[in-house]
């Protein structure tokens, strides 16, 4: 358990975090703006789960010496990768059973003082159909991707919450 530990407390573990969201990021840039794929609106709210791990990853970075920040870091990434789960099962399930009663919106709800799609619109404003399945590998639609990505990062983090939260050895 101590190499488990001693790894999970570590700045590489957390690098590789970050590291695999930002690799997603620019995976979703890079299938909007050069393949030229609309990004659905839960595709924009997968993108900001994907941000939330980011955000962890970079937390662990800066702080993996300390218990406190590795707990945040290790909550947002619980959150973000739960959330990201949840709207990846709903994307798959839209696509997979359409329905004229249950379609996704037109315009991301994020907060009022925050609205990233008119701030970011490259970024964060979705041009795209939910139902729509633009993309395939191996028979495995981008939706399903994401579950299998999300569903990653939580068993990451199951493997990794009790070693990362344990008190740090000092040499």
């Amino acid at each position: 358990m101590s190499a488990l530990t001693r790894f999970a407390q570590s700045r590489l573990a957390w690098t590789i975090l970050l590291l695999t969201a930002l690799g997603l990021e620019a995976c979703a840039l890079f299938f909007q703006h050069v393949m030229k794929l609309d990004p659905c609106v839960m595709c924009i709210y997968q993108r900001l789960a994907v941000l939330g791990v980011l955000t962890a990853g970079l937390i662990g970075v800066i702080g993996h010496g300390y218990r406190l920040i590795r707990f945040l870091g290790v909550l947002l990434w619980g959150v973000s990768a739960a959330w990201g789960l949840k709207l990846a099962l709903e994307l798959v399930e839209m696509q997979t059973n359409p329905s004229p009663f249950s379609t996704c919106s037109f315009l991301p709800e994020f907060p009022e003082w925050m609205p990233l799609h008119e701030w970011f619109p490259s970024v964060f404003l979705p041009t795209g159909m939910c139902t729509d399945i633009p993309w395939e590998m191996f028979g495995i639609t981008m939706s399903q991707w994401m579950v299998v990505a999300f569903s990653t990062y939580l068993i990451a983090l199951v493997v990794f919450i009790v070693p990362a939260l344990m008190p740090s050895k000092k040499a």
